[in-house]
C-alpha cells in the first residue's frame, strides 16, 4: 500500500486507535508498559536501561529481579492519567549479552519478561522508504534466506495511527518484539519488516557483534510536521493544522514516538523528506528537520531519567532520484539541501552527531512501487551504516569513508577557470552535473537566477576543473558568482554522478556555493 492509500485508509482507524487505546490504558493493572515483552534488547552498559509499567493502585512496592544481576525496588505513583498508576525504575548497567529473564513482583503476582538480551537500541522513522518492507527490496528472497544468521536481532513494529494529544504509552502494535525468521522479517508489504532498519542493523550487527534492536516506527506519505512537537513547529514558524490524519501537526509524533521517551535508547535513524518536497512548508525544512532532532534528544534524554544520551546520533538517507526527468531542479534538490541545514554535509555546527547516507545515484525509475520507492535498499543502508560506525560509534576507520565535499574554490581570472578542491582521492565517473551561474560584475545585483552546465575538463586526484570562460562573457564584464553540483531530482544513471570517493565508492552529496563573496574557502587567483 503506498503513501497516499495510507493515508486516507487510516484516518477512521486512527480515531478507533484512539479510542480503544485511552481505554486500553485506563484499564490497566499490574503490567509492563506496552513495548517491553519477550524477546526484546535493552540498552547495554554503560547506560542504565530504563523499564516502567503499571500498577492497580499508587504506593506498590514493586521488585524487579534479573537473572543473576541481582533486583531493584520501586515504588508506583500516579501518572499521566490520575486513574492509571505507574511504576519506573533503571536497571543496572549490564554488558552487551544475554538471554536474561526479568521479573517484576508486587502484591497483586508477578509478570516477567524472558528471553531479554542487552545491546545498543534503534528507533527507524520516516515515511514510506522506511515502511518500505524488505520482501519488496530487491534480491528479497536472498535477504530473507539470510534473516536467520542474525539471532542477536530483534524487531519491533508501531501500527500506524495518530493522536491530537500526547500519549503516554502505544496506542497499538502491529508487531512484538520477534526474533528474525522468515516470517517475522519477511510480513505483508507495507508492514513488518522495514527494509532499511533490518539491513542497518544486520550491517551494524556483523561490525560490532552485540545485540541489535530495532524499532520501526514509520508512516508513508507523512511530513516532518507530523513528527514533530508543538513547540518545535511554533520555533520554526509553522502554523497548526486541525484534525487528526497522518499529516496534522504533530499527531505523529503523540502516537508513535512520545511513548518511547521513558525507554532508554542508542539512536535514531530517519529516511523521510519525500513528502515535504514541493510542499508549502518545503523552505521551513532547514529549520523543521534539525530542530525535532534536537527536541527528541532532549525529550528522550529527560524520558529516561538521563539514560539516554542528550546528544544521541541521529542518521538519515538524503533523498533518492523520483522521476525519469533531468530537468527538474526543485523540490527534492531543496529538501537535500535543507536535510543537511543548507550545509552540503553533516555533522556540522548546526547538526553535531549527525551522519547521512547519500541516495541521490541510485535510481528505480522501474520500481513497481513508483520510481519514489527504490528497491535497491542494501547501497543506502550500507552507506548508512559506515557513516554510522564512523559517528555514532567512533570507529575511525569508517571516517573516510563519506563522498567527497569541496573544501576550496580557486578562481583563476586570466583562464577563467575554476578549481573545485575535495581533498581526497577522487572517482571521476562522468565529466556532468555541475553547473554555474554569471554576474555582471559592474552590477552585482543583476539576475543570477539562470545556471548553466559546465563540464569537467581535467581533473587529478583530488580536484577538477571546470572552464567558464564560455559561459561568463568577459567583454560582457560577466563573472562566476556561484556554482552548484548534482541539483537534480533525479541526478545521474545508477551510481554514474560526477564525483565520487575513489576508496569507498560513495558519492559526493549535492552542493551549491557561491564563489564572488569574501570567504575562507574562495581564492581568487587573477
Amino acid at each position: 500500500m503506498g503513501p497516499t492509500a495510507c493515508a486516507v485508509l487510516l484516518i477512521t482507524l486512527e480515531v478507533a486507535l484512539l479510542t480503544a487505546g485511552e481505554e486500553a490504558l485506563k484499564a490497566k493493572s499490574f503490567a509492563f508498559a506496552s513495548y517491553y515483552g519477550d524477546h526484546m534488547v535493552l540498552q547495554q552498559a554503560p547506560r542504565k536501561a530504563a523499564i516502567w509499567g503499571y500498577a492497580a493502585k499508587p504506593g506498590e512496592t514493586i521488585t524487579l529481579s534479573i537473572s543473576g544481576k541481582g533486583e531493584v525496588n520501586t515504588t508506583s505513583f500516579n501518572g499521566p492519567m490520575a486513574t492509571t498508576p505507574v511504576w519506573s525504575v533503571q536497571l543496572p548497567a549490564i554488558a552487551a549479552g544475554g538471554p536474561y529473564n526479568i521479573t517484576a513482583t508486587s502484591s497483586e503476582g508477578s509478570i516477567g519478561l524472558t528471553d531479554v538480551l542487552f545491546g545498543d537500541v534503534w528507533i527507524c522513522s520516516g515515511q514510506s522508504n522506511m515502511q518500505f518492507t524488505l520482501s519488496m527490496a530487491l534480491n528479497a528472497t536472498e535477504e530473507m534466506a539470510d534473516v536467520p544468521n542474525y539471532p542477536n536481532i530483534r524487531v519491533f513494529t508501531v501500527a500506524l495511527g495518530g493522536s491530537p494529544v500526547e500519549e503516554y504509552d502505544l496506542l497499538n502494535i502491529s508487531q512484538h518484539w520477534s526474533v528474525p525468521s522468515a516470517g517475522t522479517i519477511g510480513g505483508p508489504n507495507w508492514s513488518y519488516f522495514s527494509g532499511v532498519c533490518w539491513l542497518y542493523g544486520k550491517y551494524l550487527s556483523s561490525h560490532l557483534k552485540n545485540p541489535i534492536g530495532l524499532i520501526a516506527s514509520s508512516y508513508g506519505g507523512t511530513r516532518v510536521e507530523a513528527w514533530s512537537a508543538p513547540n518545535v513547529l511554533k520555533k520554526c514558524g509553522v502554523s497548526d493544522v486541525s484534525g487528526v490524519n497522518p499529516n496534522s501537526a504533530s499527531v505523529l509524533w503523540n502516537a508513535m514516538m512520545r511513548p518511547f521517551l521513558n525507554m532508554t535508547i542508542y539512536g535514531a535513524i530517519w529516511y523521510q523528506g519525500e513528502a515535504n518536497a514541493g510542499s508549502s512548508t518545503m523552505n521551513q525544512y532547514n529549520c523543521t528537520f534539525p530542530a525535532m532532532i534536537d527536541d527528541w534528544r532532549e525529550r528522550f534524554h529527560q524520558g529516561s531519567e538521563g539514560q539516554t544520551d542528550p546528544a544521541f546520533p541521529f542518521g538519515f538517507v538524503q533523498l533518492a532520484p523520483y522521476r525519469n526527468n533531468d530537468t527538474i531542479t526543485t523540490g527534492f534538490t531543496d529538501i537535500r539541501w535543507h536535510q543537511t541545514a543548507d550545509y552540503g554535509y553533516v555533522p556540522n555546527d548546526r547538526m553535531k552527531n549527525t551522519f547521512m547516507a547519500v541516495a541521490m545515484d541510485l535510481p528505480d525509475f522501474t520500481s513497481p512501487y513508483t520510481g519514489v520507492h527504490p528497491r535497491d535498499k542494501q547501497d543506502v543502508s550500507m552507506r548508512l551504516c559506515t557513516a554510522g560506525l564512523a559517528v555514532a560509534y567512533n570507529q575511525t576507520q569508517f571516517s573516510t569513508f563519506d563522498g567527497p565535499i569541496p573544501g576550496l574554490f580557486i578562481i583563476y581570472t586570466k583562464e577563467r577557470t575554476m578549481e573545485i578542491n575535495f581533498y581526497k582521492d577522487l572517482d571521476i565517473r562522468s565529466t556532468t552535473g555541475f553547473e554555474v551561474t554569471c554576474t555582471n560584475s559592474s552590477a552585482p545585483s543583476s539576475d543570477e537566477s539562470e545556471w548553466f552546465p559546465l563540464p569537467i575538463v581535467s581533473h587529478d586526484n583530488t580536484s577538477v576543473t571546470l572552464d567558464y570562460s564560455q559561459i561568463c562573457l568577459q567583454t560582457k564584464n560577466m563573472v562566476v558568482s556561484a556554482v552548484r553540483y548534482a541539483w537534480r531530482e533525479s541526478p545521474c544513471p545508477f551510481k554514474k554522478c560526477g564525483v565520487y570517493n575513489k576508496d569507498s565508492g560513495y558519492p559526493a552529496p549535492p552542493f551549491v556555493e557561491s564563489v564572488i563573496t569574501n570567504k575562507s574557502n574562495v581564492k581568487i587567483v587573477k
